[in-house]
């Protein structure tokens, strides 16, 4: 049944648009912008900024174009004197409660503030600094700072939080000059149920939330002549940095990111893809164990960090359903302090790993007290004390803090002819490759699963019911006679409804797929800003483009893995992979 059209008039021309959408929809269609700061579409629109204001012939007062529906023969003008006075007498009133330190903030090159600004002609503030007491900074986080002195009370953070990832760890405290956003009690995001996904720092408007900044510690890493720093680089990372340097979304710059990551310096430069066959080994071998055995079924992925604190603090009867293998970031730091530093007679006391993320959770992730394996392999052999501990990886970067270490040194990534990764640790499949979108750990584990259990070989790799934007996706595969019900979510609300079902004894998969970020990966809250579905169906592109372009396109065939394999690690889920690649996770009571 067709929408019923609605007639109406904005700025003396006639339209006619859908019943049901609002001032700024219909503006929108017409190819007029009305500027906003607080409104996300479907998530926010609690009109809470004022910056939307139009006017409408026969209203008292001028109207928010965020929430205001549209009705038959409305009248609608958005740039009258009176309206851009408004407009700017409002971004006024924001910026004077605004911290003056746009030079030097992280989001000074994507503040949405900043760019309203000057779009809208605001060139001089007239009223006093509103704000006087200073409030504290949350650095509680290993993976986010909060600055709440530059938090304008939009309430994007609060509503992805809620309405996205259903966490809530974050909500308004307060009344009048003393609101604000904050955690329970004030206690810091370390200290709530915060999963660390970072999606409220990709749709905060201002620099009030950033990733937590580790480029310091890298370029000292870098500069440590006693140091062999390597880097590992995610798949989702290659389809989103080069936007930082003013490509287009979607530019898939895999040789460009390698060669600039050796010009800054690093010893080895190396592929998380390497690892992500090693996961997909790891993790459909589990799979398969689990069908033969009659093991805990559905069998749930586990290389997404938000996901796996957020099954912990909301899900801890689930546990045993979650796969036990670490995330391809965690295996690629205990292969490379192990097996690459023996193979190589290098001391794993004196390497570093750095790898480049599409995500803040990673930082948590690698900090986790389970995650040193590597010392733990090494512990005896070298007569190493607790107190000589190190991690598996070193220090996470973003995607948006790996294009500062390019530009900080004057790397002219654009016109790079590019290079390979290293090798052995660079080799990686098609199957790897999509990792980085929403349903793609899946597809990859279903390739090698099906052709483990048949001995045959899979006629069709593309999965094509398992990709795209949706929530939730769900999909039966035949594996012999042998059906499989599979299911995949991106986003933790979405999430919610598949493990409710776990909970309850009443799922139907074997398999289900989750990523905290909606989209995947190349939603990250690491990867440039703006991050939209638009957007990340551009990345998704240039990831499916490169699976589709790779010589080899299943984990298992990975020549570099079946080396590993056969020179160190034995078999899948064998005793050495168990120690190195697998780890546990346990329910979180008072403790964050």
């Amino acid at each position: 049944m067709p929408e019923e059209k609605i007639p109406l008039k904005i700025n003396d021309a006639v339209y006619e648009c859908d019943a049901g959408m609002t001032i700024l929809e219909a503006c929108a269609k017409a190819a007029i912008d009305i500027p906003t700061l607080c409104y996300l579409k479907d998530i926010n629109q609690e009109a809470a900024c004022s910056i939307c204001l139009v006017e409408v012939k026969g209203a008292k007062t001028l109207l928010r174009a965020c929430v205001t529906p549209i009705r038959k023969d409305m009248e609608i003008l958005t740039n009258t004197p009176r309206v851009r006075k408004a407009r700017k007498l409002n971004l006024e009133l924001l910026l004077a409660g605004h911290p003056k330190d746009c030079l030097v903030c992280d989001r000074n090159q994507s503040c949405e503030l900043r760019k309203l600004a000057f779009d809208l002609g605001v060139r001089d503030v007239r009223f006093p600094k509103t704000t006087k007491i200073e409030l504290p900074l949350d650095t509680t986080s290993v993976s986010l700072t909060r600055d709440p002195n530059k938090c304008i009370l939009c309430g994007r953070c609060v509503s992805v939080c809620s309405a996205i990832q259903s966490v809530k760890a974050i909500d308004f405290s307060g009344r009048g000059k003393f609101s604000k956003i904050t955690t329970f009690f004030d206690s810091g995001l370390a200290n709530s149920v915060c999963v660390n996904c970072g999606q409220c720092l990709l749709v905060c408007p201002t620099g009030a939330i950033t990733e937590k900044n580790a480029t310091g510690e890298v370029w000292a890493a870098l500069s440590d002549p006693k140091k062999f720093v390597v880097v590992e680089v995610a798949p989702a990372v290659r389809a989103a940095i080069g936007e930082e340097f003013g490509m287009p979304a979607g530019s898939l710059v895999t040789a460009k990111l390698a060669q600039s990551l050796r010009k800054l310096g690093f010893d080895k430069v190396f592929d998380t893809q390497f690892s992500a066959d090693l996961t997909i080994m790891e993790e459909g071998y589990e799979l398969i164990d689990r069908i033969k055995n009659k093991g805990s079924l559905p069998l749930i992925t586990s290389c997404s960090p938000g996901w796996i604190k957020f099954a912990e603090h909301f899900y801890p009867e689930i546990l045993e359903h979650i796969s036990s293998c670490k995330s391809p970031q965690q295996m690629f730091g205990a292969i490379a302090k192990t097996y690459y530093a023996r193979k190589y007679n290098l001391d794993p006391r004196n390497m570093m790993v750095v790898s480049i993320m599409p995500c803040t959770a990673k930082k948590f992730e690698a900090l986790r007290p389970e995650m040193k394996s590597a010392f733990s392999y090494w512990r005896d052999e070298l007569n190493l004390k607790e107190s000589e501990a190190f991690y598996d990886v070193d220090f996470v970067l973003t995607t948006r803090e790996a294009s500062r270490l390019i530009k900080e040194a004057g790397i002219n990534f654009i016109n790079l002819p590019g290079e390979d990764f290293d090798e052995p640790l660079g080799i990686s499949t098609g199957a790897a490759v999509i990792f980085g979108a929403t349903g793609g750990v899946m597809e990859a584990a279903l390739r090698t699963a099906y052709e483990v259990l048949t001995g045959r070989q899979l006629e069709k790799l593309d999965f094509f019911g398992l990709r795209g934007l949706e929530g939730i996706k769900v999909a039966e595969v035949d594996i012999d006679g042998l059906k499989l019900k599979v299911a995949v979510a991106s986003s933790l609300s979405k999430a919610r409804v598949l493990l409710d079902e776990v909970k309850e004894g009443k799922s139907p998969y074997a398999f289900i797929e989750i990523m905290t970020c909606p989209g995947g990966c190349l939603g990250g809250a690491g990867q440039p800003i703006p991050t939209n579905n638009e957007i990340k169906l551009k990345r998704m592109e240039a990831i499916y483009c490169e699976d589709k372009n790779k010589p080899i396109r299943k984990s298992h065939e990975n020549p570099a893995v079946q080396t590993l394999y056969r020179e160190f690690l034995g078999q899948p889920l064998g005793e050495k992979s168990h120690h190195l690649l697998h780890t546990y996770y346990k329910q979180k009571e008072g403790e964050f």
